[in-house]
């Protein structure tokens, strides 16, 4: 008695696949690069908030997989993951500009003084120069000009993926041809 190839191999390998790559891939944010191969650059300005991907963990709940006959697609609603994955440039706007002026200003209104009326020369004051020199930066940028954004990725295809599929669709070929007691040529 000979089952049903497509489904029994094909249907559950795609299921497999499926939920062993969305594992890793939600992984890839705990280990802060696409699998080993490739660690995500840090960020030129670091607030000591955590990463940049891991903050809220809105990109990461984002991440949808769903099946298409036989493929596997990973969508995200949220705008910025693509250019967070692939990497590439962003124009700074206007909005921007008032975005960073906004942060800007939210800073310099939280640094500590002595009587003196001096900045206190502690840890949290020396965070926040380090945050309005950022945020300075970025509210005087021209409108127009580019920001390049470096890839980090967290899914997509590579080494790792490819050895995780050819290892899945092996095991159910296997499984199959074990079960109907079909020898192989």
């Amino acid at each position: 008695m000979e089952g049903n190839f497509k489904k029994e191999v094909i249907e559950r390998s795609l299921d497999d696949i499926k939920v062993e790559l969305d594992e890793e891939f939600d992984r890839n944010f705990q280990r802060k690069a696409f699998f080993d191969e490739q660690k995500w650059p840090e960020r030129k300005f670091d607030d000591s908030k955590g990463s940049l991907l891991q903050r809220s963990g809105a990109l990461r709940k984002s991440l949808n997989s769903k099946r298409r006959g036989v493929q596997l697609v990973y969508t995200s609603h949220k705008p910025y993951g693509r250019i967070h994955n692939e990497g590439g440039e962003i124009k700074v706007t206007r909005r921007m500009k008032g975005y960073f002026f906004g942060k800007l200003k939210e800073v310099r209104g939280k640094y500590t003084y002595k009587k003196s009326g001096e900045r206190r020369n502690n840890q949290r004051n020396r965070q926040l120069s380090d945050e309005e020199q950022f945020y300075r930066a970025m509210a005087l940028k021209k409108v127009g000009s580019l920001i390049k954004i470096p890839e980090r990725r967290f899914i997509g295809s590579g080494r790792t993926t490819d050895r995780i599929i050819r290892k899945i669709v092996q095991e159910n070929i296997d499984s199959y041809f074990k079960q109907y007691k079909i020898t192989k040529l």
